[in-house]
């Protein structure tokens, strides 16, 4: 079983750390694997929202449909495959930390079938340094643009 959880404190508030993360429109900008992402029901997010990604991990192209299986607001984001070589539930969670600090949590869980088996202590580690990367870039893309509107705004 591949278990990994990677956390982060962005200095942004929790109301735009969730809307920005939990929109799969911006998953191509902050994740470095994921290359496209196409809705497969109407917007906005929602439970039962289904999602398909296309994903580079391993030098292996990975196509996987998504479904919304718990989301709140500000809170959490839970979604999981529904079919594939590797069963995959991804969680976000969102904690205030204050007004504008977030704890930002990724969770990747999955049961690996088949030959994949072989790899998931491997596995295991390539994504624990991918979400890494992500979550520091995703925090990267919401601070500057935070800075940003805020030097905007005082002008």
């Amino acid at each position: 079983m591949v278990d990994v959880i990677t956390d982060i404190t962005i200095n942004v508030s929790i109301e735009k750390v969730a809307a920005y993360a939990a929109d799969p429109d911006n998953a191509p900008e902050w994740y470095q694997n994921i290359k496209s992402v196409q809705w497969k029901t109407d917007k906005p997010l929602r439970t039962g929202s289904q999602i398909a990604f296309v994903a580079h991990f391993i030098g292996k192209k990975l196509e996987y449909v998504y479904e919304v299986v718990t989301f709140r607001p500000n809170e959490i984001l839970v979604m999981q495959t529904a079919q594939g070589p590797f069963p995959m539930q991804t969680t976000y969670i969102w904690k205030r930390v204050d007004g504008a600090t977030t704890q930002m949590r990724l969770q990747n869980t999955g049961t690996p079938s088949g030959f994949s088996k072989i790899f998931t202590p491997l596995m295991s580690l390539m994504m624990k340094k991918a979400n890494k990367k992500d979550l520091k870039k995703i925090k990267s893309i919401l601070e500057n643009n935070d800075r940003r509107f805020q030097y905007q705004q005082a002008r």
